[in-house]
């Protein structure tokens, strides 16, 4: 029997960079934009590449300060949602971020992502328009989220598909942007590999104010250090050695192709 091509769910979460206001320290918002603006400039690289296509999951207030670039972007991407604002959320929010990404790029949104990987009722996410939802993380971490009883894969719920993102095969260690930035490369790549193995689908998703230098912010070491240019080296590598192993689909073509 043919073995089916295995699939990479690359996805970034486009937003303000508000990181620092959970920390008590004022942070304005133009700088805020500025900073995740240079972000995705610096993973340029990685979108331009026309074997890679992924999934940005962009807040309304940040497409709204650069349109011009989200709708070039959604010439070779999927922009999905990430609500309107990064730093707050209310139900009015998925309809109305929506509508603004869609006149942005002229194109349907399907995906929805809840900023911090919040679950939100399913009825909701069908109601404002949105056919899947990415804002899962099947694992448990403290002060965040206990989802380790929740499927690892894609599944439906209230005629919503839920799309997790990827943890590892034994364990349910989270494979999301904190475990790529501190752990060993080659042990992360063992897990995602070994992940890709198992499931046919490894959901991968990072932010791009990463890849920006965050030596001088007053926030934690875990976040900070292996930033800007260092990083940026890490995830071109780890892109690099995964394109011997699948091929790079959005969200949604990867769902679309589902029996």
């Amino acid at each position: 029997m043919r073995e089916h091509k295995k699939t990479i769910l690359l996805s970034f979460d486009v937003e303000e960079f508000d990181l620092p206001l959970e920390y008590g320290i004022n942070f304005p918002l133009a700088e805020q934009m500025a900073v995740a603006k240079e972000g995705l400039e610096n993973i340029d690289k990685i979108l331009m590449d026309k074997i890679i296509s992924c999934t940005l999951f962009t807040t309304a207030n940040f497409a709204r300060q650069f349109p011009e670039k989200i709708a070039s972007l959604s010439g070779d991407h999927e922009i999905a949602s990430h609500t309107f604002y990064h730093s707050s959320f209310s139900r009015e929010d998925l309809l109305h971020s929506r509508q603004v990404l869609e006149n942005i790029i002229s194109k349907k949104v399907f995906g929805l992502r809840v900023p911090r990987m919040k679950k939100i009722d399913a009825g909701w996410i069908k109601e404002a328009g949105y056919s899947y939802d990415s804002s899962i993380n099947p694992t448990w971490i403290p002060g965040r989220y206990n989802n380790i009883r929740s499927p690892r894969t894609s599944y439906i719920e209230n005629g919503i598909t839920r799309m997790p993102a990827s943890v590892s095969a034994n364990f349910r260690i989270p494979l999301f942007w904190l475990a790529f930035k501190n752990l060993p490369y080659t042990y992360y790549k063992k897990l995602a590999l070994d992940t890709l193995k198992k499931d046919g689908c490894l959901s991968l998703y990072f932010h791009p104010w990463e890849f920006t230098d965050l030596s001088n912010y007053s926030i934690p070491k875990f976040i900070k250090r292996k930033s800007g240019i260092e990083l940026l080296n890490k995830l071109n590598r780890l892109v690099a050695d995964l394109k011997n192993e699948g091929e790079f689909l959005t969200i949604h073509s990867f769902l679309s192709r589902a029996p």
